[in-house]
């Protein structure tokens, strides 16, 4: 299948990247995923601006210093968290049972990716982000604390409340996976 990516100069990029099967693995594993992504922006040049982690995906938006390099940060990415996620397991003694992915595929295949196209459209998004707390765990954003949202609360950005979970029905259009 040929996918037609939109590579727009200074533009934001918001990503989907999901495990192999839904496997459950990233929030015990965030030291590999911090430092994953640590070791990925050393070789190319992004901020990431928005993110939230949940078990089995991950959802951000970054902006790339080179837009065409999205698609080679994610491999990047998926490339060293498999390498420490597998070194880390091969290691460790209980790795028997249904967590045991030390051979196994860690990453689907693609990845799902939106370029940001104006300010609208980068607001729904942070809401998306923000709001998959709600929409996964039943949790509201102020208090997951795998997401950017109180980095968000901290600069004036959202309120505090934003979101709770009385306002979970209220919130419709955000469904982006």
């Amino acid at each position: 299948m040929n996918y037609k990516r939109l590579f727009i100069p200074n533009a934001l990029v918001f990503l989907t990247i999901v495990t192999n099967n839904r496997i459950s693995i990233l929030l015990n594993n965030l030291d590999i995923l911090q430092e994953s992504f640590f070791n990925t922006m050393k070789i190319y040049k992004y901020n990431l601006i928005a993110y939230t982690i949940q078990t089995d995906h991950l959802h951000c938006i970054i902006k790339p210093k080179e837009i065409t390099d999205y698609s080679k940060i994610v491999k990047s990415f998926k490339y060293s968290f498999t390498k420490k996620y597998k070194m880390k397991n091969n290691n460790n003694q209980n790795t028997v049972g249904r967590h045991y992915y030390a051979d196994k595929k860690i990453w689907q295949n693609r990845f799902w990716e939106h370029t940001i196209r104006s300010e609208e459209d980068l607001n729904k998004h942070l809401d998306y982000i923000h709001y998959n707390s709600v929409k996964h765990n039943n949790i509201a954003p102020n208090d997951w604390e795998y997401s950017s949202f109180m980095r968000f609360v901290s600069k004036g950005l959202y309120d505090n409340d934003w979101c709770n979970i009385g306002d979970k029905h209220n919130i419709n259009s955000l469904d982006y996976e």
